[in-house]
């Protein structure tokens, strides 16, 4: 775990002002899982895929090898999400069938349009090397204006946010011609907050820190290692591994997440392949591991409190998610110098298990298919404008002895539904 010191206390303020602005104007959700689908508008323009297939600056946050490839280049991106959240309990002895919205009240809810901005640069150094830096954000966001957990108890609004804002340094060096390595280090700034849950805590090691006691922050870090290879003129690959952070621990939540507070952002790892099918077609593949299931926090299951282990303990409950694979394909054909057009198609696992549903309330990521298309219009000047839009169609997961008998019983069904579109603005 990290120690607050000195550097840390000089770079939170910045940070943590920004994740304010987030929790306001962050993404509304995410798609696989909590993390973002893709990174970069034209990468999301084949629904996230892109590993051996680096189009703008952004790609550095899935493969760092891709910022030699990528040149001297500068990119913005702005992405709007709209998600749909939904709860369902039936069978429950303590109140009648019900259905809950997850996307807030108010004039403003936050299932509607919500915009952030990314950011993206890569120079050359020299004849070998290249270096870039990219800023990019995953996280969740409820807020259910009625709350499902009324009836057992609970007051007020319930729901919960994370925002993970990530600072990404990256390097890259070219072994030998059209094969390149690259290396970075993610500085990430999680803020964290839940609220509506109270009920849950009379079987917590720490009440006090269990439920709305408001935002806390957790500075970390992770390493990245990527590759970047052309085996032919027709055909590339790459693959990247991206280690679990070494994250401090969420202190207001020492009662709720596992081992007082521990919430690390989980290992990922992937690889791609890109052919060219033809002068103006791309043909791109992807695939991608994210394991949820090898961090406490996520992984493990609510049912361990029917075995003594209460909340905030070192194996105390979590959300009890699993480990996730996502699968990408997409297409990209360039109708001329100035013009590109593409489309793509994205499936993931299901994080969540039928008997984790209940917790999952706060987080129902269970959208599995994606489907993208975008455009790209570049200038002779190197000035490039991009767009997408993605439609991620709502997927339910029914529970099965997801409410345990001292709540009533009976089911707590999630579902989750997106649509997000995006512009990004290059300089090549």
């Amino acid at each position: 775990m990290l120690e607050t010191g000195a550097i840390a206390n000089a770079v939170s303020p910045l940070v943590v002002g920004l994740l304010g602005l987030l929790a306001i104007c962050g993404k509304a959700y995410a798609t696989d899982g909590y993390f973002y689908s893709g990174y970069g508008t034209q990468s999301n323009g084949i629904a996230g895929a892109g590993v051996a297939y680096p189009m703008d600056a952004l790609a550095i946050v899935s493969n760092s090898a891709a910022a030699f490839a990528l040149g001297d280049r500068t990119d913005v991106a702005l992405d709007i999400m709209i998600a749909d959240r939904r709860l369902a309990l039936t069978g429950n002895a303590l109140g009648p069938d019900q259905t809950f919205s997850g996307n807030g009240g108010g004039p403003i809810p936050l299932g509607g349009p919500i915009p952030l901005l990314e950011f993206g640069l890569t120079r050359r150094q020299g004849e070998k090397f290249a270096f870039g830096v990219a800023v990019y954000e995953d996280g969740v966001l409820t807020d259910y204006k009625s709350n499902p957990f009324a009836r057992f108890g609970a007051s007020g609004r319930a729901g919960a946010t994370l925002i993970q804002v990530n600072v990404s340094p990256t390097v890259a060096y070219e072994i030998v011609a059209g094969q390149t390595i690259g290396v970075a280090v993610d500085f990430s700034e999680q803020l964290f907050q839940v609220r509506g849950i109270q009920p849950f805590s009379q079987r917590s090691a720490d009440p006090a820190h269990f439920s709305n006691v408001g935002s806390d922050y957790a500075l970390g870090y992770a390493a990245k290692v990527g590759y970047l290879g052309k085996l032919t003129e027709r055909l590339s690959i790459g693959s990247y591994y991206q280690s679990r952070s070494h994250s401090q621990s969420l202190g207001k939540y020492s009662g709720l997440l596992v081992g007082q507070g521990s919430f690390d952002i989980p290992m990922t790892y992937g690889a791609g392949i890109t052919f060219k099918a033809t002068a103006r077609l791309d043909l791109i593949a992807d695939a991608h591991r994210i394991e949820y299931g090898e961090v406490p926090a996520t992984a493990n299951p609510l049912n361990l409190l029917s075995s003594g282990h209460d909340f905030g303990t070192s194996d105390g409950p979590g959300f009890g998610w699993r480990n996730v694979t996502t699968v990408k394909l997409g297409g990209n054909y360039r109708i001329d110098s100035a013009w590109q057009v593409r489309a793509g198609w994205s499936h993931a696992t299901n994080p969540i298990p039928r008997s984790q549903t209940l917790l999952s309330t706060l987080a129902p990521a269970v959208v599995q298919n994606q489907f993208t298309v975008g455009a790209t219009w570049t200038r002779p000047s190197g000035l490039a404008l991009s767009t997408y839009a993605l439609y991620a169609p709502r997927k339910t997961v029914k529970g099965y002895e997801s409410i345990p008998a001292a709540f009533g019983g009976g089911e707590a069904n999630i579902s989750l539904g997106e649509i997000a579109f995006g512009f990004g603005l290059g300089w090549q």
